[in-house]
């Protein structure tokens, strides 16, 4: 009798201890990192192959002579030095800080106005497809459509210039005048991808902020002013930080639309100049450190441009 006692008492004392324990390994948190880095392998593995090893393999090609009929030749730093002393890379960086700006400007500026008119006026579905449109298009493909609407003779733009008695204009032939058709092209075949960016983040802002505004007396233009930019700030930083990256990167355009056409150094952007070193001239490792030069001054740029702009936070966060 009293060794079954005890036994029931045990078994009443260690079943709240064993209780606990089980809610004790339920209340704690559940690890997943092992999960996530499985996961995280694969994209590490592919970035490690595609992007880890040939900018390494870039940095090494930087420091020789290479021209891919010798093996590489180890010169240090000499390819910096001539960089540095070259008037073509520098006038091909201000070529392309130049064509940055226009096609930044005209973009962000048409990309703002159109996703605001979507998100206060119209959410048609049609309508967002077909602002995607242009950028489904190939760039090759839209830099041939609009040599054939602004050639000179043949062009459509030019038979209505005449039409208005304007004369022609060699729109990708004259140095004045190539630059800026190449951001204009660009610009009409980003801003619908750009601005379907841009209205995404404003779906995001809560709604009784415009109704509190309008309640207010405040029109469109002051709810955009004091409302949307200051709460689309981290998605407007995102937005111009690709579309700077994606600027200083041009080159289809120019290599189809405007090379040999008359423009000359005026349209020669910093990823043309590394193709004539690499694969005209042979100077591979002159053009390696030219990009990686290009590569450094856009990892700077991206840095300064998201401290400036704040890009964690929005002003009314």
């Amino acid at each position: 009798m009293r060794a079954e006692g005890r036994s029931q008492v045990a078994e009443q004392v260690a079943e709240p201890s064993d209780a606990g324990a089980s809610r004790r390994r339920r209340a704690r948190p559940r690890d997943d990192r092992r999960a996530a880095w499985l996961f995280l392998i694969p994209v590490l593995a592919g970035f490690a192959i595609f992007y880890g090893y040939p900018a390494v393999r870039g940095f090494w090609y930087s420091l020789t002579d290479y021209n891919l009929l010798s093996p590489p030749a180890y010169v240090g730093a000499d390819n910096y030095a001539k960089l540095a002393q070259d008037p073509q890379f520098w006038h091909a960086l201000l070529v392309t800080v130049y064509y940055v700006v226009i096609n930044i400007v005209s973009q962000m500026l048409f990309a703002l106005l159109l996703a605001a008119l979507m998100h206060r006026l119209t959410r048609s579905v049609a309508l967002r497809a077909m602002l995607l449109l242009p950028w489904l298009v190939p760039n090759v493909t839209v830099a041939l459509l609009w040599i054939w609407l602004l050639d000179a003779d043949l062009g459509f733009v030019n038979h209505l210039l005449k039409a208005l008695d304007l004369g022609t204009v060699g729109f990708f032939a004259s140095p004045d005048w190539a630059m800026p058709t190449i951001g204009m092209v660009n610009t009409w075949a980003y801003t619908g991808y750009t601005a379907l960016l841009l209205y995404a983040g404003m779906l995001q802002i809560p709604p009784h902020l415009y109704e509190s505004a309008a309640i207010d007396g405040a029109g469109e233009v002051r709810m955009f002013r004091s409302i949307t930019l200051p709460m689309l700030r981290p998605v407007l930083a995102l937005v111009l930080v690709v579309s700077l990256i994606g600027s200083f990167q041009i080159f289809d355009t120019v290599a189809v639309a405007a090379a040999g056409r008359g423009a000359g150094s005026a349209i020669r952007v910093i990823y043309y100049f590394i193709y004539q070193q690499a694969f005209q001239y042979f100077h591979m490792g002159y053009a390696s450190a030219a990009a990686l030069v290009l590569a450094l001054v856009l990892g700077v740029l991206t840095v300064v441009q998201m401290l400036l702009l704040r890009a964690s936070r929005s002003d009314l966060a």
